[in-house]
């Protein structure tokens, strides 16, 4: 019997290190998926990635899901249920009235706009950071780069993906919210800030014509064109018509991912970078470490956002590779991360005097502009494999705990339980139990963790599609997709929690190194 896609939901997720999609049934289950992998590049001081590499990227990701599903199915891959996209969340993409890039691509990671951060924020009495769109336009008006009187629309990465599939300029709330502060009474961009950013910015457009317009989940933001199925699958097998959700950000798909979207639930999102997302329940006060974001339904986020996580793991890792492949071993790299990861358990709770800083990037949260990765022991450490693999573990999350440790011990931001997901967790049990650690709080592991965010903006599809008349995202995620759900629940042990104490302690403590670091090299 030939496969009805119409019954399908597929998501697509722009990530840092990886383009990812997967399809998922009637059920909720993934069914096919597909991959490409890929990297930013440093040009002129600018973290971007090129036009060629977004657009080619995510041909290449749709193609091996199409090649996938028709394997396992026999039938072409001409439609879906509904699609949706999401990515690295923020940046700055300005086109103009033509559908020309005026600039390169700034992402995320760049820390380059300080002055215009640190301006805005005095001006909204709000936390704005450094990689937020609004942030990179107003560096960009700062430093009187001439593209800017030509702006016609500014929009994310989601953003333009989801402009070339549909012709549409919107964008999900969550997504728009590491745009621009976000009324999550209004459902919409804070109105009162962006006439306080008109009135500075000595532009001919007003603000609110150039961004796009908020949609929340649920809502139905465009449909396929036939220039955005050609644009997906250059073959032309895939027709238009279908639906398209409202593109998110990582953020947004990773709380659905995780079912973290309900007041006084959180997630933590390890990779590249990484974040933990709490709902609130109460205002918070303004600290550069926290960003206010929104849930997809446009609830009050709290945001602990590090640029740096696993890319120093990752090239470490790389190096161990090398060295196999020098002593001729052929072990491939997903188990040598599994091995590695598994060798930290075995490592002492505080890593035995040894100590690493993992920037690759400037770091918002403590405030540095650049990074410089750093390893470095006394004398009479324990340096020993299991203690070098642990550190560099909690050195991926001790940022984290920093900005955490804001919202739980001066805001008073319950965390009752957290769920991860990313490529962190992938190994069982390791990456769960040094987060629960580090948070002392129990961390919860979903079967669909590695998943992630495809997997969550295809749940964000299928909400859209398949909801029942008022219901909530919420509901719907509790009651249609995750109930019964499998996975796994740590807390680690009173011994682990102190281990990271002391490590946190000492990180602290010698962090004038990693500012050293930064000056002198």
């Amino acid at each position: 019997m030939p496969m009805n896609y119409t019954e399908t939901v597929l998501g697509i997720e722009l990530g840092s290190t990886r383009i990812k999609a997967v399809l998922l049934d009637r059920s909720h289950t993934p069914i096919a998926s597909g991959s490409h992998e890929w990297e930013n590049q440093l040009v002129d001081g600018i973290w971007t990635y090129s036009m060629d590499a977004i657009n080619s990227g995510i041909q290449a990701c749709y193609a091996e899901l199409k090649r996938d599903a028709e394997e396992r199915f026999g039938t072409p891959l001409t439609t879906v249920g509904a699609i949706g996209v999401s990515a690295m969340m923020h940046g700055y993409l300005p086109f103009d009235k033509d559908g020309n890039l005026l600039a390169a691509f700034r992402t995320w990671r760049n820390t380059i706009t300080g002055e215009a951060a640190e301006k805005l924020s005095a001006l909204f009495n709000f936390n704005v950071p450094q990689r937020w769109s609004i942030a990179h336009l107003y560096q960009a008006i700062l430093n009187g780069e001439t593209h800017v009187g030509a702006i016609d629309y500014l929009t994310t990465l989601a953003g333009y993906i989801h402009r070339a599939l549909t012709g549409e300029r919107v964008m999900g709330i969550g997504e728009a919210s590491g745009m621009f502060p976000i009324d999550s009474a209004a459902l919409d961009y804070d109105h009162a800030m962006v006439e306080k950013f008109d009135s500075v910015s000595g532009q001919s457009w007003k603000l609110l014509d150039i961004l796009p317009k908020v949609l929340t989940a649920g809502e139905n933001a465009g449909c396929l064109t036939a220039e955005g199925a050609r644009f997906l699958d250059p073959t032309g097998t895939l027709q238009p018509g279908c639906p398209v959700a409202p593109c998110e950000g990582d953020a947004g798909t990773g709380m659905a991912a995780t079912n973290s979207v309900r007041v006084r639930t959180g997630n933590v999102s390890a990779g590249t970078s990484d974040f933990a997302m709490i709902v609130t329940d109460h205002e918070l006060g303004v600290h550069p470490e926290i960003d206010m974001v929104t849930t997809p339904a446009g609830m009050p986020v709290a945001m602990v956002h590090c640029n740096n996580c696993t890319s120093d793991i990752n090239a470490w890792v790389g190096l161990f590779a090398e060295f196999a492949a020098a002593i001729g071993s052929d072990i491939d790299r997903n188990t040598l991360f599994t091995m590695l990861f598994r060798k930290a358990l075995e490592g002492d709770a505080d890593c035995g005097g040894l100590l690493s800083y993992n920037y690759f990037s400037g770091e918002g949260v403590t405030a540095l502009d650049e990074g410089r990765p750093v390893f470095l022991r006394t004398p009479d450490a324990r340096f020993s494999l299991a203690n070098f693999m642990r550190t560099h573990l909690l050195s991926a999350l001790a940022t984290l705990k920093i900005g955490l440790d804001i919202l739980t011990q001066e805001e008073n931001v319950p965390v009752d339980k957290l769920y991860g997901h990313g490529g962190f967790f992938k190994t069982p049990e390791v990456g769960q139990r040094l987060l629960s650690a580090a948070v002392g709080a129990p961390v919860s592991v979903m079967e669909t963790a590695g998943e992630g965010g495809p997997y969550g903006m295809a749940l964000l599809c299928a909400y859209m599609l398949w909801k029942q008349p008022g219901e909530t995202l919420e509901d719907y995620l509790d009651n249609q997709v995750f109930a019964g759900a499998a996975g796994s629940t740590l807390c680690a042990d009173d011994q682990d929690i102190a281990g990271f104490n002391a490590f946190l302690t000492r990180y602290k403590n010698a962090f004038p190194v990693e500012k050293a670091a930064v000056e002198g090299i």
